[in-house]
């Protein structure tokens, strides 16, 4: 994966158009295919790059200290191709027939229905909040069969009915609108069992990152973003608070908060983005070392410390922002979006400590699923 100043450049400098569109810029699109995140967890039978992800989480924090909603999109573009890999080989020859850079969306919840058709599948509904789907060669959209279990549908761009749904107030430049689909026959190779995602089974090459268990890593696709989102608003709130600190030395009792303030705001949220970098950095490289073989209790401790980190990191950047002054909320400054991005993003079903909390506790405690 290339991450350049130039990409990173390019995504604070398009985040204001992403806002007002709300949708990623095509040339933003482009630009995150050709930095490699689509292909990063393709099968190299497919030409990917099977690659880590610990790469992907530095790579996506990065991003986000920019732009967290081009960083958003990033992730999930990496994600789904992943998730794609479970195909049978049909599907997956189709999906990535012209090469690996093919651009994977989806939803896994089950807002569609499907019915045995033939050799195939007919399938229907609509399903909301689908990130970057303007830019979609495919999606990944989940529907339950009737009597049966949810099972995810391959589905080629041209039969998506994509309709303007996202008013979000923060992370606008996702463009997670609506996609539907309408009696559709789905062949026989192009779906697979969700529950294939929750067992980590994965394609015949067995490669670590398609064998770990969707829910040993879920939670690192939204937060690494927001990673990047806290490292950039401390870097802009940083820059304000010196201002501000030279002020303050320069006028002992003016208005405005003092050094010691100031310090305060500083060393506690730079604090917490680093303990909450360590965190995610370590769900990353224990998915990359255990694959398959992750065991339950790092499953649920995966769960509790994304869902940690983000608790942490919305924390960091609400301090800043309430330390930053009336200048910090400025609609042309990065702050106050970083701030709406990390807020909208943290309230994700997947970074929900609570239910993250109970996932950890259970075991441990010797409370049983009945109890």
């Amino acid at each position: 994966m290339l991450i350049t100043d130039e990409l990173i450049a390019h995504a604070a400098a398009s985040a204001p158009r992403a806002e007002t569109d709300r949708r990623l810029p095509p040339d933003t699109a482009k630009a995150l295919i050709a930095a490699g995140f689509a292909r990063h967890f393709v099968p190299a039978r497919h030409g990917g790059d099977q690659g880590t992800f610990t790469e992907l989480t530095q790579a996506v924090a990065a991003l986000g200290a920019a732009d967290p909603a081009t960083a958003w999109c990033a992730s999930l573009m990496a994600s789904l191709a992943r998730m794609a890999a479970q195909l049978p080989e049909a599907g997956a020859r189709a999906l990535w027939e012209t090469g690996p850079d093919t651009v994977v969306v989806g939803s896994l919840s089950p807002f569609g229905k499907a019915a045995p058709d033939g050799d195939g599948w007919r399938v229907g509904g609509r399903w909301p909040y689908i990130s970057a789907v303007d830019h979609a060669d495919w999606a990944l959209l989940c529907a339950t069969v009737e009597g049966g279990e949810p099972r995810v549908f391959a589905v080629p761009r041209a039969s998506l009915t994509i309709t303007d749904t996202w008013n979000s107030i923060g992370m606008r430049g996702t463009g997670s609108h609506t996609a539907a689909v309408h009696d559709l026959h789905s062949p026989a190779g192009f779906s697979f069992p969700r529950a294939a995602l929750l067992t980590g089974d994965g394609p015949e090459d067995g490669a670590p990152c398609h064998t770990v268990p969707l829910e040993a890593v879920n939670g690192l696709s939204f937060a690494a973003p927001l990673l990047g989102a806290a490292e950039g608003a401390l870097d802009q709130w940083t820059r304000y608070a010196t201002t501000k600190a030279r002020a303050a030395t320069l006028r002992p009792g003016a208005p405005g908060p003092g050094i010691a303030a100031l310090g305060q705001a500083l060393a506690r949220s730079a604090g917490e983005t680093d303990a909450a970098r360590l965190l995610l950095e370590r769900c990353a490289a224990v998915a990359d070392r255990e694959g398959a073989d992750i065991t339950p209790a790092h499953t649920t401790r995966t769960l509790r410390d994304t869902a940690l980190a983000v608790d942490i990191l919305t924390g960091a950047v609400n301090r800043l922002l309430r330390e930053g002054g009336t200048a910090g909320q400025s609609e042309d400054q990065p702050l106050q979006r970083h701030w709406r991005d990390i807020n909208t993003s943290a309230t994700h079903i997947a970074l929900r400590f609570d239910a993250a909390a109970t996932a950890y506790a259970r075991p441990r405690l010797g409370i049983t699923a009945t109890a």
